[in-house]
């Protein structure tokens, strides 16, 4: 059973007369990638900087590993690694300088520096890099080195601000794969902006919105929010749209492409398996059908207004 390495139990916090964050509560699991969503303003920052022992909060209490992190935040702060959005690298020191600097930040014993920084480097595909100015790596590799900092003391709960902005599609790909590898071993929380993103790297999304929790499940309950309300047919001899607008249920239909139409429907339950007898009885040769999800964007502008 994978039990929980993060609980965050009625957090709030108030900024002067104003609530950033207001009775949170959410819990994390000790393997796998978690997605944090959130837009301008919804108060994910804060939870961040709350959950990473960067700020401490006006109510409420977040445990790491059963650790109550104000109460005791070093021990607490022992089992965290932090990626922050802008990466804390010393561009003018090596690879190697710099990992040495945060495993000696880390409280790693002297005697376990190297063999820390040689697995952290390994892991993040940097050691051939080791005695590189970091100012001289690319994006993507200096990125490397962020997360390389991140897990060189082997914390049991990674947190990722950001990890994959402002970098290319294949760099992207190769820190989205890390990302993974690293869930598998451990917790990550990983916050991004980009939708696509988090439904590929992610097993989890918890999502706020106005201080509040709107979202906690998986990508597919997250996928699946908004209800299908078309189907996709692919026929080799398509009708005419006046004969599928007869059907019951049907509220719309467009061709889309050459032996393609989008047909929109109502609560119809029995929509799809009714298109298939009609296909059978009318000839129409139907190559395929799938329902059409909504867009992760739908998705996101939906949950959005849930608090407003």
């Amino acid at each position: 059973m994978n039990t929980s390495i993060v609980k965050i139990g009625h957090l709030s916090h108030r900024y002067s007369k104003a609530w950033a964050i207001r009775n949170i509560s959410l819990e994390i699991i000790q393997k796998g990638v978690t997605g944090f969503l959130g837009s301008n303003g919804a108060g994910k920052s804060t939870t961040m900087n709350i959950l990473c022992g960067v700020l401490n909060q006006t109510e409420g209490t977040v445990l790491i590993d059963g650790i109550d992190l104000r109460q005791h935040p070093l021990e607490a702060k022992k089992l965290i690694g932090f990626l922050p959005q802008n990466a804390p690298l010393y561009l003018d020191l090596t690879v190697d300088e710099y990992l040495r600097h945060c495993a000696y930040m880390r409280l790693i014993p002297d005697n376990k520096v190297k063999a820390a920084m040689e697995e952290a480097k390994e892991r993040c595909g940097v050691a051939h890099f080791s005695k590189r100015l970091i100012k001289n790596l690319s994006g993507g590799y200096r990125q490397r080195v962020g997360i390389a900092q991140a897990i060189i003391h082997k914390p049991k709960l990674v947190v990722l601000d950001e990890p994959t902005n402002g970098l290319d599609p294949n760099q992207i790909a190769e820190v989205r794969s890390l990302i993974k590898e690293i869930g598998e071993e451990r917790s990550v929380l990983f916050s991004s902006h980009i939708l696509a993103e988090v439904q590929a790297t992610c097993d989890t999304i918890r999502m706020i919105e106005q201080g509040q929790v709107v979202f906690d499940g998986s990508v597919d309950d997250f996928n699946n929010y908004i209800a299908p309300g078309a189907l996709v047919l692919y026929l080799q001899q398509p009708p005419a749209i006046e004969e599928l607008m007869a059907i019951p249920g049907v509220t719309a239909a467009k061709v889309i492409a050459r032996n393609k139409i989008r047909v929109s429907f109502d609560t119809t339950p029995a929509i799809a398996e009714d298109m298939i007898k009609y296909s059978v009885e009318r000839g129409w040769r139907l190559q395929e059908l799938h329902l059409e999800r909504s867009s992760l964007e739908e998705i996101f502008a939906k949950l959005s207004n849930k608090k407003k």
